[in-house]
């Protein structure tokens, strides 16, 4: 089997300290096997001149961060990151490199560079989220072609892009479950929710465009009595929209390590997204861990819900209000959890990252063994 690069460079539109997620599982686990740079988008500052950030986080593992200077066009942004890529790769060979891409923005500035092997993680449809650059839709055709194997954050999206490219593969994104299964041992939650009595329903996650403001405050009106958590940032949408009722508490974000001490205290968890464009493909983490977690889901119809969780009896989908509430009290006065919950660890019992992260290695190893192999028969 041909060895994969020793190294990897993550182009990604995430910041490594935004919410953890898809690229902070596999980067890290990544880490173990090579050296791996995460190269997140620019800074930019009242500075003179560009320069590039290193944050070591893991023994292997560097967070890049590109520091620009103000009021520069675009045009010069990726002259500037073309030149910050030259100086990284000074004394390096790209071949010993696997570029990573999440964003195709990025190709704007590496697109000369020529690395061992070339991966697009596409995670979501990013063209389809608020302010997407116009251009993104040409960038990403160019990473199919340039790209030598590419991976789907679910199912819905890889049906969607399997025509554009001869090796894609799906993977929704999956859980660690060690981590989650901390909440069903309930001994002490955070202060700031302990203080908040009542039936608890609960999110958590980015509060952005996707995010089904009229959904959350038509259950808090439906009940008052209920209480409902809503962890996480708030982006891209004006806060002063967000609904205000009593029993509606912001905590505001929380570190990765304290999501299953909130989540423990949870009646019933929430996937409160609209049905639009920007929804269309997501495939949401936080399902598989809410029930890796102990909790009774409640989601709005989102296909990679409903195929494969809602298909196996193992959430609930609303289409509103009335039918969100409808389908928290079922669960509130559900008879048959623990019949339930067995069917969850069940369903769930090769979900991991480790296998995701290991099927994707080999994946990688197939593609350059594959390729190596038909460049040896051509030149023959």
């Amino acid at each position: 089997m041909i060895q994969l690069p020793k190294n990897l460079l993550c182009f990604s539109h995430l910041r490594w300290d935004f919410v953890y997620q898809r690229p902070q599982h596999l980067m890290t686990r990544f880490s173990e096997f090579s050296s791996v740079y995460y190269l997140e988008e620019p800074i930019f500052g009242e500075i003179e001149n560009a320069f590039l950030t290193f944050s070591q986080r893991l023994p292997n593992l560097w967070v890049c961060v590109p520091h620009l200077p103000h009021g520069m066009s675009k045009m010069e942004i990726n002259r500037q990151l073309k030149s910050l890529l030259n100086i990284f790769f000074i004394n390096k060979d790209t071949q010993d490199f696997a570029f990573w891409y999440y964003t195709p923005m990025a190709l704007e500035f590496s697109f000369k560079f020529v690395p061992g092997l070339t991966v697009y993680d596409c995670m979501d449809e990013l063209s389809a989220f608020k302010f997407a650059p116009e251009e993104l839709k040409d960038l990403e055709k160019r990473l199919f072609n340039k790209a030598d194997v590419v991976f789907t954050g679910g199912q819905s999206l890889y049906e969607a892009k399997k025509h554009q490219h001869y090796n894609i593969h799906p993977f929704q994104s999956s859980i660690d479950k060690m981590h989650f299964a901390k909440a069903r041992c309930r001994k002490s939650e955070p202060a700031d929710q302990a203080s908040i009595d009542g039936v608890k329903l609960g999110f958590y996650g980015v509060i952005d465009e996707r995010f089904d403001i009229d959904l959350i405050k038509g259950i808090a009106d439906a009940r008052p009595e209920w209480q409902i958590i809503l962890i996480g940032p708030i982006v891209k949408i004006d806060p002063a929209a967000l609904p205000k009722n009593k029993n509606i508490h912001y905590l505001g974000s929380k570190k990765y390590e304290e999501l299953p001490l909130y989540l423990s205290g949870w009646d019933v968890a929430l996937v409160p997204f609209l049905l639009n464009e920007s929804t269309r493909f997501i495939s949401p983490t936080k399902t598989p861990e809410y029930l890796a977690g102990g909790k009774p889901v409640v989601s709005s119809a989102i296909k990679d819900v409903i195929n494969p969780y809602a298909k196996n009896k193992l959430v609930s989908i609303g289409a509103d209000a009335d039918d969100f509430v409808i389908a928290i009290e079922e669960l509130l006065g559900n008879p048959n959890y623990e019949a339930w919950l067995t069917q969850v660890d069940k369903f769930l019992s090769d979900y991991s990252w480790d296998n995701t992260f290991h099927s994707m290695m080999e994946l990688m190893e197939n593609t350059m063994t594959n390729r190596n192999t038909t460049v040896s028969v051509v030149s023959e």
